[in-house]
Parts: structure tokens; sequence; C-alpha cells
């Protein structure tokens, strides 16, 4: 049986990686993926204006344009450059300036006037919508130059005026020794969740459709009378569970392998792009707060129990999908019975990824226990700090135990089922079978 399961094992894993969907639909997917990291030079490539300079005139008096040039210079300089500006004077009158907006569609009009009641008023007049950054800056250094002019008229020295509208400086104190706390450390939790959950939904869901297709593949055909003469069900239910597993196990790996390559050809591309830059700084901040906080020892802690928890969730979404698949004599018959399966695992999903606004929720508690469930919600919880190392391990056992009743009780089924072609009494015939040792 057990050469007979290997070799089982084998041709179905072949069967699944050498086919043409399959080398079709990973260079489409490496493609896609490479191409939404590098997104920004694609659309540069067919005409996008990331790079082109943006020239933004001055309507003002020569004392309010020299501190604007000013404080934009040091605002823009902060950017690495990474965009391109040109500031000049006005020296037309705004009407002018407006009526030649539409030859020129990266100029922008910042007409400033100035006054002992508002200290400053500006409007910004362009001929299309501003990119986000460049708006921003611009705002930015018009409110710094309000600020300053406010300082004139005020009477108060700029430590004076800072003190009093800095605001209030709030300290924050957690007595438990195992807490995280900042923003920083919210943005590793909803990183590392995010990376966990979609990866996993995106192969669980991959693997629930692959077995239900193969099996109804082999019914349909009646090649299962033949396969079924020459091995036993059992070793057949589990060579399939196996090579789907082994199949998305391979496929997950996929996609990392095409995360990096998309990321080494964006840098070699354009090594100091905005982005890159930005990436770079908020990566190495990442890496400074989970070493600061001591986050990197509390997940690696958790990682081997989630680890087992994906593995045997996989298991299970697999032995319960062979079951199904078992019960039915078509494709159009499976994906209605698995209708219920997949609204479980959309709920699982939905409920991670808003898990950390059930802080505390007794109910979210429970559901991270309950199979099916658990691979999705525990990591998260336990990435949110809403679940102890324990508690994942109860997690953990749990998915275990239900993947081996499972397995037991639905080769009973898979038996009966692989071999029936009549939906007639299916239900009758299957929970007789559940009762029957062999």
């Amino acid at each position: 049986m057990k050469d007979k399961l290997i070799y089982l094992t084998k041709q179905s894993l072949k069967k699944k990686i050498k086919t043409k969907w399959f080398i079709v639909t990973n260079i489409i997917v490496g493609i896609i993926l490479i191409g939404l990291v590098n997104i920004d030079k694609i659309i540069t490539l067919f005409g996008g204006d990331f790079d082109n300079l943006v020239n933004i005139v001055v309507n003002s008096d020569d004392n309010t344009y020299q501190n604007f040039q000013e404080t934009f210079e040091v605002l823009a300089n902060s950017l690495d450059n990474s965009y391109n500006y040109k500031i000049t004077k006005a020296d037309k009158d705004i009407e002018t300036l407006k009526n030649e907006l539409e030859k020129d569609d990266d100029k922008v009009i910042v007409d400033i006037k100035t006054d002992e009641i508002n200290y400053l008023t500006a409007s910004i007049i362009s001929y299309d919508e501003l990119n986000t950054v460049s708006k921003q800056v611009i705002t930015q250094t018009l409110d710094t130059l309000k600020t300053q002019r406010g300082l004139l008229y005020s009477g108060l020295s700029e430590e004076e005026y800072l003190s009093l509208t800095s605001p209030v400086d709030v300290q924050i104190t957690l007595t438990n020794p195992k807490a995280f706390q900042g923003e920083d450390v919210e943005v590793i939790r909803t990183l590392a969740t995010t990376v966990l959950i979609l990866p996993c939904f995106f192969l669980i869901n991959m693997l629930v459709q692959m077995i239900g297709a193969e099996i109804n593949d082999e019914k349909s055909t009646r090649s299962m009378e033949i396969i079924i003469s020459n091995v036993s069900p059992k070793a057949h239910f589990i060579s399939k569970i196996l090579s789907s597993t082994a199949f998305v196990v391979i496929e997950g790996l996929l996609l990392i392998f095409y995360a990096i390559i998309a990321v080494i050809i964006r840098n070699i591309i354009s090594p100091g792009s905005l982005v890159d830059a930005a990436s770079a700084s908020e990566m190495t901040r990442i890496v400074e707060v989970i070493k600061d906080t001591g986050m990197i020892s509390y997940l690696l802690r958790g990682l081997p129990l989630m680890i087992i928890l994906f593995v045997f969730s996989f298991l299970a979404y697999a032995i319960v999908s062979g079951v199904l698949a078992s019960m039915t004599t078509s494709i159009e018959d499976f994906q209605q019975l698995q209708s219920p399966l997949m609204i479980i695992m959309m709920l699982g999903y939905y409920l991670a990824m808003v898990s950390s606004a059930f802080n505390g929720s007794v109910f979210i508690n429970i559901l991270s226990y309950i199979p099916l469930f658990s691979f999705l919600l525990a990591p998260a919880l336990f990435i949110l700090g809403q679940i102890s190392i324990i508690e994942l391990f109860i997690s953990t056992v749990i998915t275990i135990i239900f993947a081996l009743v499972m397995f037991k009780y639905g080769l009973r089924i898979y038996k009966v089922g692989i071999l029936n072609y009549s939906s007639a009494n299916l239900w009758k015939k299957l929970f007789k079978s559940m009762k029957k040792e062999n």
C-alpha cells in the first residue's frame, strides 16, 4: 500500500504541475505581481507624469516669495528630491497666468495675500488635479508662512509661540510587561496579519477548488473505477490530500519568489525613487521597533505553533473537500455543495481582518478555537496580543484533533461516495456509511 500511495501522490502532483495551465497561470501571476510592484514605472513608461517638472509660480510680494521659496525647498528636500519642482515669482497678472495653464498643465499658481487680521490667505490654481505630494508640500509651506507672520504680530517669541501651540505631551505607561504600544507596533501587527491571512486564504481557496475538480474529473471519465480496482480508497484519499496540499505549498513558495524578483527588478530600474526610499525607511523603522520592543521573540515563540496550525488546517480543508467531492457526480454539484465551506472561509477572513476591533471580546476568542476558523483568527489574535501562546496552542491541538476525526469518518463516506454515481438517497447512504468500520 505504501508504494502505491507514494506512486499515486507523485502522479497526482505531476499531473497538476506538468500542465500548460499551471505554467501559463504562474507566468501571468508573476507578471501581474511584478507589474503591481513597479506600477508607477509602468505608468510613467506609457505617459505618466511622475518625473515631470512642476513649475510653481508664486504671486506675492518679494519678502513672502523669498520665505515661500526657502520653506518649500526645505520640505521638498525631505522627499529625497524624488519630485522635481521649480519655483518662480509671477511676472504677469493672475488672469494671464490662468489663461496659460492649458498650454502648460504642469504649472501651478500660488496666489498669496497678507493682512493683519488673517495674517495670510492663499489660493492654489492649476489646470488638473494636483498630486497628493505636491499639494501637501505647498499646504505645509503656506501653514509655516502663516505661523511666521502670526509671530510677528503677536509679539511672542518663536519659543513661546511653539510652546503655546504644541500638543500636550502625554506619557502612556502600561504595567503589563508583555504589552506592546505605539503606532509603529500597530503597523507591524497590521503588516504581519495581512501577510499571514491573505496568502493562506488564497491558497486554501485554491486547494478546495483543485480537489473537487480532480475527483469529479476522475468520476466523470469513469477512470475512478480503474484506479480503485488497483488501490484501496484509503490510499487514493490520502494521495489526493497530500498531493493537493503539496501543490498549494509549492504555489505559495512561488508567490514569495515572484515577490522577491519584483523587488529586485524595481531596485535595478529605479534604485532611488520615492517609493523605494520610503519603503526602505519604513522597513528600517519597523526592524528597529521589533528589536526595541522585543516583539521578535514574542512572534518567534508562536511561529512553530502557527506553522503547525496552518499545515493541519490545510489538511482539514483538503479532507473536507475530498469528502464533499466524493458525494457529487459533477463539478457543478460540487460547487453548490462547497458553498457552506466557502462561507466559513469568507467569514473567518473578514473576522481576522477586523480582529483588532474586537479587543477583549470573548466571542471572537471562542471562534479562534473552532477548526476551519482558527487558522485565520488564532494567528491574527496572537499577533494583536489578544490571546496568549497557551490559547494558540489550544487552537492548534483542536485543529489537529478535528483533522484526525474528519479523516477517520470522512474516509468511510469517501469509500461509499467515490463509486456512487447517483444522488438518490445519497445522504441516507452516507450517514449509514459513517457508522460502519469498513
